[in-house]
């Protein structure tokens, strides 16, 4: 049987490559091997063998010792550097089991055998190497499966992540987008009352802006300051149905029958937005503003910490701003008067904290981290106003959020409130850019070095919101 690359094909789920450089003894291994199904390889030097391995994995080599040129140790020797996984059984005449026990250690075989064999040895041995052969085998298929499964799920969770990010983004804009429309919807509603006129004229979006900056000199909660934001908009959403004789009076001034009505808005404010459940604790405002911190106040006689904080706090921002505009007294209150008034109803009519609070913002001593106070005379083109700018009297003199152009910046510089004190005018602070070191606040351009920590106390006394 000629060896030359002679194939005897099986099943050729598992190769073998026999060796010998005489072609009678691989013809015999051919017939004996023939019924087992493997795919057989025959070469008659390790030049010859080494090719099969360039073509197809061989699972399987036989080789004899003596051969002409690389010998059968030096063939499986260079097999177990070259090729690992291939199982190695030698084949050796008894002469040379010295030469057979080196190629135990540099050759790595798995068995040499005696030649002449006995058949029934060399076909155990062929099937044993080839029953561990086909383990490694599975088990290499199995870790290809494990790793593929594991990229598939490296890839699945890489894939889930960015899938979550993306709809985390988009709930997280879909709800800033939905706050957006239920903050405007709400300012529309104020409007309502305002649109009438009279005395109650701008009244809410005051007490609404005093109101979140106590709300933030008390360090409330992001969402807790919105819910104080929207209370004090509509904390006189009750009034709606009020006639004009009874809105254009002052408390002062009403009737009896007169007083009772106006003490139901805020149950009549809560009726209306009780069926809105993201309402409760905006419906909470509007119920206790009334309440006083010694329980004397309407509808509930609601006492100290029981009247919702969100409440205490409009209180104080609600009688301050109506004190100003004559809803409350006969005359209208100065707002150094007013503020005074307010001192006074120090724990007994208000909250001590939120009195703290409230003059810690007229004082000029709370600031956000987004703004600077500027000294009138140093205000310029270009400074967007992070506050409304109030004149001494309460009166609006430009909203928040104006860009100033060198016209409004000259009439703020050169204007005289009419208590002669300086108008308090909050500049809009660009946040740092990403690279910066974020806990460096920057500098408002206005300012002088020494003057950016330092409220200007003086300037302070008039009414901010």
């Amino acid at each position: 049987m000629s060896a030359d690359s002679s194939t005897i094909m099986g099943n050729a789920s598992f190769t073998i490559v026999f060796v010998d450089d005489e072609t009678n003894i691989l013809s015999a291994l051919g017939r004996l091997f023939q019924p087992t199904g493997y795919k057989l390889l025959f070469a008659e030097n390790a030049t010859q063998a080494l090719q099969f391995f360039a073509s197809e994995p061989i699972d399987l080599v036989v080789s004899d010792m003596r051969m002409p040129g690389m010998t059968g140790t030096q063939f499986l020797a260079e097999l177990a550097k070259k090729y690992p996984s291939t199982y190695r059984i030698l084949l050796t005449g008894f002469g040379d089991i010295n030469a057979a026990v080196g190629a135990l250690n540099d050759g790595g075989i798995y068995r040499y055998l005696s030649k002449p064999w006995v058949d029934q040895e060399i076909l155990s041995a062929v099937h044993d190497a080839i029953k561990l052969r086909g383990l490694e085998r599975e088990k290499e298929r199995l870790e290809q499966i494990s790793f593929q499964r594991n990229e598939e799920l490296r890839d699945l969770n890489i894939n889930l992540e960015k899938k979550v990010q993306e709809r985390t983004t988009e709930a997280t804009a879909l709800h800033e987008a939905l706050n957006h429309k239920l903050v405007t919807a709400v300012k529309v509603f104020s409007n309502l009352i305002e649109l009438r006129g009279g005395i109650l004229a701008g009244h809410s979006k005051r007490v609404s802006d005093m109101s979140v900056h106590i709300a933030k000199a008390m360090k409330l909660p992001k969402d807790r300051v919105q819910d104080v934001m929207l209370g004090a908009l509509l904390h006189d959403i009750g009034k709606i149905g009020f006639q004009d004789v009874l809105l254009a009076k002052p408390i002062a001034k009403l009737s009896m029958p007169e007083v009772k009505i106006h003490r139901g808005h805020p149950d009549n404010g809560n009726a209306a937005l009780i069926a809105l459940e993201d309402f409760n604790e905006v419906s909470l405002v509007v119920k206790h503003h009334h309440e006083l911190w010694d329980g004397t106040g309407f509808p509930d006689h609601l006492a100290g910490e029981n009247i919702p904080i969100t409440a205490r706090i409009v209180a104080v921002a609600n009688d301050y701003d109506s004190m100003m505009a004559g809803t409350l007294a006969v005359t209208k209150y100065k707002p150094d008067q007013a503020a005074k008034a307010i001192q006074k109803g120090k724990g007994r009519r208000y909250d001590p904290a939120v009195v703290d609070a409230f003059q810690a913002v007229l004082d000029g001593g709370v600031q956000s981290d987004d703004e600077y106070l500027v000294k009138q005379t140093e205000v310029r083109s270009g400074m967007k106003l992070n506050r409304d700018v109030f004149n001494s009297n309460g009166v609006l003199l430009v909203s928040a959020g104006h860009l100033l152009d060198d016209f409004y910046a000259k009439k703020l510089q050169t204007y005289e409130n009419p208590d002669m004190s300086a108008l308090k005018i909050w500049v809009y602070i660009e946040p740092p850019p990403e690279e910066e070191n974020p806990q460096e606040k920057p500098a408002a351009p206005s300012l002088k070095p020494e003057e950016k920590t330092t409220p200007d106390l003086e300037g302070n006394k008039a009414f901010l919101t």
